[in-house]
């Protein structure tokens, strides 16, 4: 996975250095890692190439909440679920039992509050931090990974790009989100999301109209630029395996 996001200058134009000077963009900056004083419009302002796994810009959740749909994961920071290659962020799924033991799913306890503040449960929402086990309600048999940036950098307007290798197989749902800061109208939902992406892991999709696609288990291009008044462009498409062009037909929503 790469994510690259630039600032956009009012009204939504691409803009660039008029005479090498800084053209003020609209574009708003907060964290640890965002750039210091004026952002210009054109500007870099969040770049990751994941040529390592930078814990101070990528935090790990660490939940059993399931998202509120009492879905099958257990959110954590281990290496087993994430970790960089070549280049290349993995969110890795495992097998709970494989560490804790098939009779641990539907007897155990399993408490998630760590001492450390990178260990302490993120989400203790629909009993996110402690579970125990029954026959009729398991504990998460799935361990992955999903990290954010909501102590390291946020943003309002600007033009997202990811690059993203998209999973398959059964029950598995990956996704890219815009989540805000602050949920100014209240908890989620009220206070809004964006989605870049999600995708079910199934390879036959159909469309309204009824034809198949194959999404999953190909790398896909995410594009969005959006400004003070609207989402302006909204481009997806999947890319060749072998050349890195595009293969399908682009979407495009104004």
């Amino acid at each position: 996975m790469k994510l690259l996001l630039f600032a956009v200058l009012y009204l939504g134009y691409q803009g660039i250095l008029v005479n090498s000077q800084c053209v003020p963009s609209v574009t708003t900056v907060s964290g640890s890692h965002a750039p210091q004083g004026q952002i210009c419009s054109g500007q870099m302002i969040f770049e990751d190439n994941f040529n390592d796994l930078d814990h101070g810009r990528w935090q790990h959740e660490t939940t059993l909440a399931g998202g509120g749909n009492w879905e099958f994961q257990w959110y954590s920071n281990n290496r087993s679920n994430s970790y960089v290659y070549n280049g290349v962020l993995y969110l890795r799924p495992t097998i709970t039992s494989d560490t804790t033991g098939e009779a641990f799913l539907t007897s155990g306890t399993l408490n998630i509050h760590g001492g450390a503040p990178a260990d302490q449960c993120t989400n203790p929402s629909f009993w996110g931090c402690e579970r125990t086990g029954t026959p009729t309600n398991v504990i998460n048999p799935i361990r992955s990974a999903r990290v954010r940036t909501v102590n390291s950098f946020a943003f309002r307007y600007g033009r997202i790009e990811v690059q993203a290798r998209i999973p398959s197989g059964d029950w598995l749902w990956p996704a890219i989100w815009l989540m805000p800061k602050y949920n100014a109208y209240g908890t989620w939902p009220a206070s809004g999301e964006i989605d870049l992406m999600e995708s079910r892991g199934k390879h036959l999709i159909r469309s309204k109209d009824q034809r198949k696609s194959k999404v999953s288990g190909k790398r896909l291009l995410v594009s969005i630029f959006f400004n003070r008044n609207s989402i302006t462009m909204y481009q997806m498409c999947t890319l060749s395996k072998d050349t890195g062009q595009k293969d399908t037909a682009s979407t495009f929503l104004k």
